[in-house]
């Protein structure tokens, strides 16, 4: 990330900051990874330490499925039902010990309680919807097609504009960053990189709410969920600055990497995660040697799990795509293109296809909400047959 400074800070850190009656401002070392990466100072009115009731906690640990795994599968997405509270819209599917895939069709914004997730940062792909992702660093506007990353221990609230919101989300264990190949010494974005800083949109119009009152939070800790209530209001910054805080990505300006033959996913990678990475494809041109197959060749994941969120577009290697669809390739066996795929891609110039790919270096399980909406005869939809229309 990048320095950022909203509202007012004192001139030096860790300094005498007052406000206009005399009193002092309470500064926050707000750090990842201990005191040894990346930080922001934040400047409250308040104490942030006041709380004044606690809650039982409650479990949202996963409940997987132990069945074969090896297996490629597919999940129709849109099949997860909307419900109006954002947190029990949130669906885990697919998950390990470095991520968790989340679905979300939440239809009502969260105006009774703020959420902080003290496990893992978060990516939420915005499939469908707009609104304001609200935080005490300020206010991030999304809508479709953008990545918001919020860092472990951001408090916040989601304001949707309408009803009809789809998120495809994922939790990590550790650090999101953009790939290292991407950043020079100094961290910033080169030349050769498929974006660049004037495409991560920062927070804005810090409001600084100063009031005191019972503040429902829910913390999520340790696959559990912690009820608290806080004297004061969680946004009641006047000012911060550093380089941790949540910003704003549309997949929409990933510009993508052409070769004159196809090239290997990394060239989609977006952001990398602990033990995984997540791939943008975009609209792009395809390869322009003149004995070209722009469909990809069969591979096998050795050593990595294969998930890919089906956005919108057509996608050119595969046959009974819809939206909001997740197929999972397992590590271990191949995978490839459709039956007549392959042929079909020969001499096409341009595909318009719009997807987010995660790839893990350790397997993932299915939970119970993805067996309820698998298509369980995915697996055999590469034997000749399928070239017809059967699966």
């Amino acid at each position: 990330m990048h320095y950022h400074c909203l509202g007012h800070v004192p001139p030096k850190r860790h300094t005498q900051f007052r406000k206009p009656n005399g009193e002092l401002y309470h500064e926050e070392l707000f750090s990842t990874e201990g005191f040894s990466d990346l930080s922001s100072l934040l400047y409250h009115c308040n104490a942030p330490t006041q709380i004044v009731q606690v809650g039982e906690p409650y479990s949202i640990a996963p409940r997987t499925v132990h069945d074969k795994q090896l297996k490629h599968r597919s999940l129709l997405g849109f099949k997860i039902e909307p419900e109006e509270d954002y947190l029990r819209s949130r669906k885990p599917v697919l998950v390990n010990n470095d991520c968790k895939i989340i679905l979300a069709a939440p239809s009502k914004s969260m105006t009774e309680y703020f959420y902080k997730n003290a496990d893992a940062d978060e990516v939420i792909f915005i499939h469908q919807g707009t609104g304001k992702l609200n935080t005490m660093y300020g206010s991030l506007p999304f809508s479709y097609g953008d990545y918001l990353v919020v860092p472990r221990g951001t408090t916040y609230q989601i304001h949707f504009d309408g009803p009809d919101n789809r998120l495809f989300i994922v939790e990590s264990s550790g650090p999101i960053t953009t790939p290292k190949r991407y950043r020079n010494s100094y961290g910033q974005l080169m030349e050769h990189s498929p974006f660049c800083e004037r495409d991560i949109r920062k927070p804005v119009e810090l409001v600084t709410h100063d009031e005191r009152g019972d503040f429902l939070f829910y913390i999520k800790k340790q696959d559990n969920i912690y009820p608290y209530h806080y004297l004061n209001h969680p946004f009641d910054l006047i000012g911060w600055d550093g380089f941790v805080y949540p910003f704003a990505f549309s997949i929409h300006n990933f510009e993508p990497i052409t070769g004159r033959v196809h090239l290997p996913p990394p060239i989609h990678q977006t952001f990398d995660g602990h033990n995984f990475v997540i791939c943008s494809f975009v609209p792009r041109l395809y390869d322009y040697h003149p004995q070209a197959i722009p469909a990809p060749y069969n591979h096998s994941n050795i050593d990595s799990d294969e998930v890919l969120y089906y956005v919108d577009g057509d996608f050119m290697s595969r046959k009974h795509v819809e939206r909001g669809m997740i197929n999972l390739h397992p590590g271990g066996i191949p995978h490839g293109p459709h039956p007549g795929t392959v042929e079909k891609s020969i001499g096409a110039k341009e595909t318009r296809e719009l997807a987010v790919m995660v790839d893990t270096f350790r397997p993932l399980l299915m939970t119970e909400f993805a067996a309820g909406i698998e298509d369980p005869e995915y697996y055999q939809s590469w034997l000749p047959a399928a070239a017809n229309g059967v699966k």
